[in-house]
C-alpha cells in the first residue's frame, strides 16, 4: 500500500507541476503493480487458509446470511481483486501513453480508484460490511 500511495503522490504532482516522466517515474509505476501483484498472491495464500473462509465454503447457505463471514468469504477477495485489476490496467495504460502528462493522469485515475476500493475492502471497525476492533 505504501507503493500505491507513493505512486499517487508521484502521479499527482507529475501531472499538477507537467514534470516529464522521467525513468525513475516508470520503474515506480512498474514496482508499484509488481508490489501488488506480490501481495495478492500472498493475500490469496492467506485466504485459502482462513477458518473463517473455509466456513463459509463449507456452509455456504447458512454462512452467506451471515455478514461477517461472507465479507470475507467474498466481498474481501473480491474488492481486492478488482482493486489490482484497477492497477494492473491503470500501469499498462500508462506504460503505453506518449505525453508524460497522459501518463501521470491515467496512472493518478486508476490507481486512486484502486486505493478507494481497497480502504472499501478493508474490515474496519466502523465499516458496515464487516466489524472488526482495531486490536484483538
Amino acid at each position: 500500500m505504501v507503493s500505491l500511495l507513493y505512486s499517487i503522490y508521484t502521479a499527482y504532482k507529475g501531472y499538477s507541476q507537467k514534470l516529464p516522466f522521467t525513468r525513475k517515474d516508470n520503474l515506480i509505476r512498474h514496482w508499484t503493480a509488481t508490489i501488488a501483484h506480490i501481495q495478492l498472491i500472498f493475500g490469496i495464500l492467506v485466504y485459502v487458509q482462513s477458518p473463517i473462509v473455509k466456513y463459509f465454503w463449507k456452509n455456504f447457505k447458512e454462512a452467506i446470511q451471515n455478514l461477517d463471514a461472507s465479507f470475507f468469504g467474498i466481498i474481501h477477495i473480491a474488492l481486492m481483486l478488482i482493486a489490482i485489476v484497477f492497477i494492473t490496467i491503470g500501469s499498462a495504460l500508462a506504460k503505453r501513453k506518449l505525453a508524460d502528462d497522459q501518463k501521470f493522469r491515467t496512472m493518478l485515475l486508476w490507481f486512486s480508484v484502486a486505493l478507494l476500493i481497497i480502504f472499501i475492502a478493508i474490515p474496519w471497525p466502523f465499516s458496515p460490511l464487516a466489524n472488526r476492533p482495531y486490536f484483538r
